[in-house]
């Protein structure tokens, strides 16, 4: 599998560094309200590389993933709102968690909390200033970039083009304008904890390296995120750990492309964002997924209305396949299929590798979701012709199509009303509605269909009897 380096630049092979368990850290969330549909893009990027580790590759995910409860976004919220922080942080890491459920992605393996770290924060700064890596002032303490020469690796900058415009701000008393901050002062109302320092609270950049080495080690595998991290972010996770032990902090870098809206990236301060639970109650979690794995992950996407109605309509057109074939031979005894139907399911084989290789070329989901679509439409084709046992190959297709929809998080078995009471019940309405319609009493026929229709149930009638949705 290749993958391609924000680091190197290009495409590499990939494996564990121990053969069969991934190292995987993520940047998370700042809980200070709700996350806007750009947010949503590394979860489902990076969740969907995590599922295709474990049910392809075969490896194990240790998947981090922070909480960042203690920041200047929730400060001011705060402020504005008179609400503690800790009460901010906590209704919006439960908003978060829910949204992860919403969207079919997977609970990380850990999602520390910055909070509960401090102690380990105060460590690591400590052992920088030791190392003459970092410096303390007037109760700040800044990370000496002069100390670091790989300092710009990351994001490609070079320090002598970064220092043209960087300005000291009057609160500040930095030796040069790169230095950034570890640990800031805390002014009256703030939250505090004690340090060497003086009270004070840590720095961004600091919480993701002692959350990922305390979870992970000193070499991770994998640190993933939005493309708006490179710099300064990563930049600088990669100076404190590198700094210190003098090893490899990420062996890859992985970033996903901006959500744009109008040609300009999809911020709150910008004003030109939709909150993701309002895009998904619109128009679901499969349509937000397949809208977003439907553009390499790389690459800038153009947010669009007429784009979410085109995934969905893709998304809707294979789920009602599934749905239909579901239904078609649920009353179908079991049985083998006859060389008609083994020949179909062997054609669709290439189709399966061709999906494999796609996803093993940097996690090309466009390529994939067309193997997809090609094997969607061959079971269509197929389904027209097939008769008799040749059908009973068709639950394999359907199978395939879910197992190629695993990692994206698409066409998977869901809790509806096609299972357990519910599912009886409409079907006897059926059943008295095809009773209706041999008697010839098609208005109350009629009105048994639109009263199904009412209430979101969708009847057909095909050669094969009624099916529903």
């Amino acid at each position: 599998m290749k993958l391609y380096n924000t680091l190197t630049r290009k495409k590499e092979t990939f494996e564990p560094q121990d053969g069969k368990t991934v190292r995987m850290y993520v940047c998370g969330p700042t809980v200070y309200d709700h996350l806007h549909i750009g947010n949503v893009r590394p979860v489902i990027v990076f969740d969907t590389l995590r599922k295709y580790f474990e049910r392809f590759q075969g490896w194990d995910v240790i998947y981090v993933q922070n909480v960042t409860d203690v920041d200047d976004k929730l400060i001011n919220r705060s402020i504005e709102s008179g609400e503690p922080v800790s009460s901010i942080a906590t209704q919006y890491t439960k908003s978060y968690f829910n949204l992860l459920m919403q969207l079919g992605a997977e609970t990380p393996s850990h999602s520390p909390r910055a909070t509960e770290f401090v102690p380990g924060m105060i460590e690591l700064i400590e052992a920088l200033i030791e190392k003459g890596l970092a410096y303390e002032t007037d109760g700040d303490v800044y990370y000496r970039v002069s100390a670091f020469p790989e300092y710009g690796k990351l994001s490609g900058r070079k320090v002598d083009d970064l220092r043209v415009g960087a300005r000291i701000a009057a609160s500040e008393k930095k030796e040069n304008p790169l230095d950034f901050t570890l640990w800031k002062r805390s002014k009256p109302g703030e939250p505090k904890w004690d340090s060497p320092w003086g009270e004070g609270r840590p720095g961004w950049h600091t919480e993701c390296v002692v959350l990922s080495r305390h979870f992970l080690g000193e070499t991770l595998d994998i640190h993933a995120g939005g493309n708006d991290l490179v710099f300064p972010h990563h930049e600088n996770e990669i100076a404190q750990a590198e700094g210190l032990t003098g090893k490899t902090f990420a062996r890859f870098w992985l970033h996903s492309g901006m959500l744009m809206f109008h040609g300009e990236k999809m911020s709150k301060s910008l004003g030109n964002f939709a909150y993701a639970h309002d895009v998904i109650e619109e128009f679901g979690a499969g349509t937000v997924r397949y809208f977003y794995l439907s553009r390499h992950y790389r690459k800038p996407l153009d947010y669009s209305t007429d784009g979410l109605v085109a995934a969905r309509v893709a998304v809707t057109r294979i789920q009602t396949l599934i749905d239909e074939v579901t239904s078609e031979l649920s009353s179908v005894d079991s049985g083998d299929t006859n060389a008609q139907g083994r020949a179909f399911l062997t054609s669709l084989q290439p189709l399966r590798e061709r999906y494999v290789a796609e996803m093993d070329s940097d996690v090309n989901t466009v390529g994939a979701i067309a193997a997809i679509q090609d094997i969607v439409s061959e079971t269509n084709r197929f389904r027209a012709i097939a008769t008799g046992n040749a059908r009973l190959a068709l639950p394999g297709a359907i199978s395939l199509i879910r197992e190629l929809g695993y990692p994206l998080g698409l066409f998977q078995e869901t809790e509806s009303a096609s299972k357990g009471i519910e599912d009886d019940l409409i079907r006897l309405l059926i059943d008295l509605r095809a009773e209706l319609r041999e008697k010839k009493e098609f208005a109350l026929s009629d009105f048994i269909r639109d009263r199904l229709a009412d209430l979101g149930i969708t009847i057909k009638d095909t050669a094969q009897g009624t099916i529903w949705k």
